[in-house]
């Protein structure tokens, strides 16, 4: 009776320990062993940094109760003799989808896009779904968990990995003897988001990775509004989101980019993400430090490319060399910079892997301890389930592992591996190693063989006379039988030897011969050490060559940052792009990244002296319309997406910043695409080649949004487009629409009421207030008019129309308006609303007073903007300054920074570029473009540079050639193409 009433007490307060009184208990009557269980003379590590020599693990239902060295153990307790082995506590693996079966594509067959939710009642987006609870779709797999568990893991935090806001996970320990009311530690261990739309849905917003950040900013928008109260309808999502606060936020984002993207999310809603890494950390690890996040980190190290192909290995690019070569260094440079982070076998094909990267992870660096840290304290404490999971405290659950030694040893053996106290056998520890050399005899002919393998995989190679028998082994409980064929090959006949294996792992047994005759068999085992061991052990500890990381991390980059110079330019002919015009034998002082004195026969002693005779000084191209250095282009889910911006996605590592800068470009407007009327907002920036992603956006930068009008918003080359608008007319409509709404929602903004925040309508709303300009795509003069029509209705200016293929039909009424035009030399014909396009269209709108820009749209055209705009001297009849300023002064003041840029004048910024010949011949040669007085390109230094890159590609060929023939496996090469953007390009990269 009082037995029966502790099992009930002791099961009551496990369910109150763990929360789960609800789970259904259909397994019978079970027999629970409440005895201690002892585990003594063992080296204990309790944590990574606690450690006990010859100690005592003393744990009784499923936890510890003790360690240490003086340990009183009951007396009914089970005592197991561990010498010389070490305990170590479970791995937890943070980031799973262990037990969930893989979420499956919608399968409509419709080819039509769907642009609403499919459900009601939640949020307006399919793809937000923090209702989602894992542990409503958890299944525990055996299978997955064996692989688990002989990898060293013995709690895993699994998730739903589908869509942006994926809902909560579901902490889960490995115990196959238990039911889930033991094994799922805790239900809600978390709530994940990534920027990867769900495959369960097909509607088509977001469509690219700006498009999921600003999905998630008006979520938390909506969730603040929602909780405040202010709600109209009920939302079961954004109440799952609200409630779902108070948990762990974990994000995957699988990049270093991304990282920094989320972390951007997290920072303006006051969300500190603990973040999903991609293995690239390394090459910003300032910037990732700077997050304070914590991070998630796979450590799939990526295999040497086979380059026996010479062809093929060509089309390497350096930086996926460089990530097989520097990858493996990640886990150490994050130690060093003191960032919290955990290890995980995401992005493994199987857990059997994980050991092998890991011990390549402590071969490049990574400290024992810190490995440890990351695989058991770190994710317990990002989970808060330190005094649960994690180390083997006193109270703490008992998962653990029993190995022949160091853990992080290649030559360790995990023989078991404890989980909530149930005992995983993945080696028997008490059976002996026979690997290793032996010698015997037999009818007078001496025989050597080697044992290799592991106990229950063992390979042997019996050779006599030098010649080597064909064989096999078996061994099992401190027994062997082995099968060899005889000398006479002529006959299949085998010798057939049973041993027994004593303490010195000599063998003892007899021998059956072909013709059945037995002979006693002794085989002596050799301590000798094995040669062909011995160079594997060289290999394995040998330190590889790290290549340094660069500024950014691929060809061209910095070996460090340069720095701005005091610089002298002595007689160069220099293109003011002021009333000076073109000065000739004129020097040109730069100091703190300004222009500071245009003239004759200036001197500074600080300076470094250029000599510039015969050469010509400008000012920095500037591009108007440009999609380089940009990760998406187009947002296309919506007929407008206001809300979303390019400056969320700059891709500093663009190596068309570099190929810009060798065209003397020094600034860019990134524009988003003409997938919809009303497009994402601008970045403008400068092409500082190696700085951050931030560091190249203009500091106070003007405010600027892309429409678009014609073909591409209508959809008139889709197949499946059915969004509205489908006509020119219903591109008007819009515009009026979306305007009539944000006057709306600006003067109830204006009114001091209660509002909803709405981002769209927000920077809609700037725009009505002239506080963000207009820059439209446009072809057609019916539409160019439309659209100052419908501007002046609402009392704001089109700050520039681009493309204006067809500008010279209605100069006259866009220089009363007051709108500039950006477009192209003499693009022609390719579609059908270009058909009308001269190559006279820039001198015919410059000729009636429009502020006229030549623009590229296009990553080739923008480094040879100077021989577009040269163009316009031939057809037109323009000046070559007059031409020369459709590329630098006019974008610049279409841009509204020619207070900083544009013409070399004193006080301006330092943007400038020193050119062979005339800038607008096709001899011209960009020898030195500067930015802000940095030079970002020097035509010696390209040189040098494309020698050092040959070099250290051949390098990293031989190195990848030496890890071949080390018996490594490689990957093929596959050819990539870099796609240059353009305003149609869709984001092929976003994963839904």
């Amino acid at each position: 009776m009082i037995k029966k009433q502790f099992l009930i007490f002791t099961l009551l307060c496990s369910f109150s320990f763990y929360a789960q009184d609800y789970f259904p208990k259909n397994d019978g009557v079970k027999a629970t062993n409440t005895n201690y269980t002892a585990f003594t003379n063992a080296k204990i590590f309790v944590t990574p940094t606690q450690v006990i020599n010859k100690g005592t693990l003393l744990i009784r239902n499923g936890k510890v109760v003790a360690s240490g060295t003086s340990v009183n153990i009951p007396k009914n307790a089970v005592i197991i003799d561990v010498s010389g082995k070490s305990i170590y506590p479970s791995f937890i693996d943070m980031y799973s989808s262990f037990g969930i079966e893989k979420p499956k594509r919608s399968s409509s067959n419709s080819r039509t896009a769907q642009y609403d939710a499919s459900r009601t009642g939640y949020y307006w987006n399919d793809h937000v779904m923090p209702e989602n609870k894992t542990i409503n779709n958890f299944k525990y797999d055996s299978k997955s968990a064996k692989a688990l568990i002989n990898a060293g893991f013995g709690v895993v935090n699994t998730h739903i990995q589908d869509g942006i806001v994926r809902g909560q996970g579901t902490l889960v320990a490995l115990n196959e003897n238990a039911g889930n009311e033991t094994r799922v530690l805790d239900v809600s261990s978390g709530q994940y988001l990534s920027f990867r739309k769900s495959v369960t849905s097909r509607q088509a917003y977001p469509s690219s990775i700006m498009g999921s950040m600003a999905l998630l900013r008006q979520l938390y928008l909506d969730a603040d509004w929602y909780a405040k109260g202010h709600n109209k309808t009920k939302d079961l999502s954004i109440e799952a989101l609200n409630h779902n606060k108070s948990l762990v936020q974990i994000f995957d984002a699988g990049s270093r980019a991304n990282i920094l993207r989320a972390d951007k999310v997290g920072d303006a809603h006051n969300v500190q993400y603990v973040i999903l890494g991609g293995g690239d950390e390394y090459e910003r690890i300032a910037d990732i430090k700077a997050t304070n996040a914590s991070l998630i980190i796979p450590i799939n190290f990526p295999k040497a490319y086979d380059v026996e192909n010479t062809f093929l290995a060509s089309t390497l690019s350096l930086a996926d060399m460089r990530a097989w070569n520097q990858k493996p260094s990640n886990p150490k440079m994050l130690a060093e910079n003191n960032i919290t982070f955990a290890l995980t076998t995401h992005s493994l094909k199987s857990p059997n892997a994980f050991k092998a990267h890991l011990l390549n992870a402590i071969k490049h660096g990574l400290s024992k301890e810190k490995a440890l840290e990351a695989l058991t304290t770190i994710p317990a404490q990002l989970l808060g389930k330190s005094k649960m999971i994690g180390s083997l405290k006193n109270e703490s659950q008992a998962n653990f592992l029993i190995t022949s030694g160091d853990i992080f040893d290649k030559k360790t053996k995990l023989f078991e591996n404890w989980v909530q106290g149930n005992k995983n056998v993945i080696k028997d520890m008490n059976t002996k190693d026979i690997t290793g050399n032996y010698k015997f005899s037999l009818n007078g002919q001496t025989y050597k063989m080697s044992i290799s393998g592991e106990s229950n995989k063992l390979k042997t190679k019996i050779t006599s006379n030098e010649k080597v028998r064909g064989s096999r082994i078996t061994y099992k409980d401190d027994w062997v039988n082995i099968a060899f064929t005889t000398a006479d090959s002529t006959k299949q006949e085998f010798i057939r030897i049973v041993a027994n294996v004593d303490a010195n792992k000599n063998l003892n047994g007899k021998t059956i011969m072909p013709n059945g005759n037995e002979l006693s068999f002794f085989a002596k085992h050799s301590k000798e050490e094995d040669v062909s061991k011995k160079t594997t052990n060289k290999d394995d500890t040998e330190s590889e060559k790290i290549f340094p990381v660069t500024y950014p991390n691929n060809s061209y980059g910095f070996s460090a940052l340069p720095k701005a110079e005091a610089l002298l330019f002595k007689n160069a002919t220099v293109w003011t792009n002021e009333k000076e015009g073109i000065l000739k034998n004129t020097d040109v002082l730069i100091k703190n990244g300004k222009i500071a004195k245009i003239g004759q026969n200036l001197s500074d002693s600080n300076a470094k002296i250029i000599d510039a005779e015969n050469k010509h000084l400008t000012s920095g191209i500037i591009d108007e319309h440009s999609h380089i250095a940009a990760a998406s282009i187009n947002e296309g889910g919506q007929n407008s997406s206001a809300e979303v911006s390019i400056e969320d996605v700059i891709d500093e590592t663009d190596v068309g910043i570099y190929r810009n800068l060798a065209g003397g470009v020094t600034s860019i407007q990134i524009l988003h695409g003409s997938a919809n009327p009303i497009g994402g907002r601008s970045a403008i920036i400068k092409l500082k080649w190696g700085e951050t992603a931030n560091s190249l956006i203009y500091k106070s930068s003007p405010k600027f949004i892309k429409f678009a009008l014609g073909e591409n918003v209508k959809q008139t080359r889709h197949q499946n487009g059915v969004r509205f608008p489908q006509t020119r007319m219903g591109v008007e409509q819009v515009y009026i629409d979306y305007f009539t709404r944000a006057k709306e929602y600006d003067a109830l903004k204006k009114s001091g009421k209660p509002y909803r925040k709405d981002i769209e309508l927000d920077v809609l709303a700037q725009i009505l207030n002239k506080e963000r300009y207009i820059s439209c795509h446009s072809y057609v003069q019916s539409e160019i008019n439309m659209l100052m029509k419908v501007a002046e209705r609402f009392n704001f200016n089109i700050n520039t129309f681009t493309h204006i293929l067809e500008g010279y039909k209605v100069a006259d009424k866009m220089k009363a308006h007051g709108v500039g035009g950006s477009t192209f030399s003499d693009w022609w014909a390719y579609k059908y609303e270009v058909n009308d396009a001269i190559p006279y269209n820039a001198a015919i709108m410059h000729n009636a007073g429009v502020t006229v820009a030549i623009n590229s749209d296009d990553g080739e055209m923008s480094r040879r903007l100077n021989q577009e705009a040269a163009k316009s001297v031939k057809y037109g009849a323009i000046s070559e300054e007059e031409a020369w300023k459709f590329v630098t002064l006019n974008p610049a003041k279409l841009l509204h920074i020619d207070e900083r840029v544009g013409s070399i004048k004193v006080g301006k910024d330092a943007d400038v570029v020193l050119w062979s010949h005339n800038p607008l011949s096709i001899y011209a040669k960009a020898e030195k473009t500067i930015i802000e007085g940095v030079t970002y390109f020097d035509l010696k230094q390209d040189k040098i540079k494309r020698s050092e890159i040959k070099s250290e590609k051949s390098e990293l060929i031989n190195m990848m050639m030496q890890a071949k023939n080390k018996g490594l496996k490689t990957q093929p090469i596959k050819k990539k193409i870099k796609e240059h953007l353009h305003c149609d390009s869709i984001d092929n990269d976003y994963q839904h």
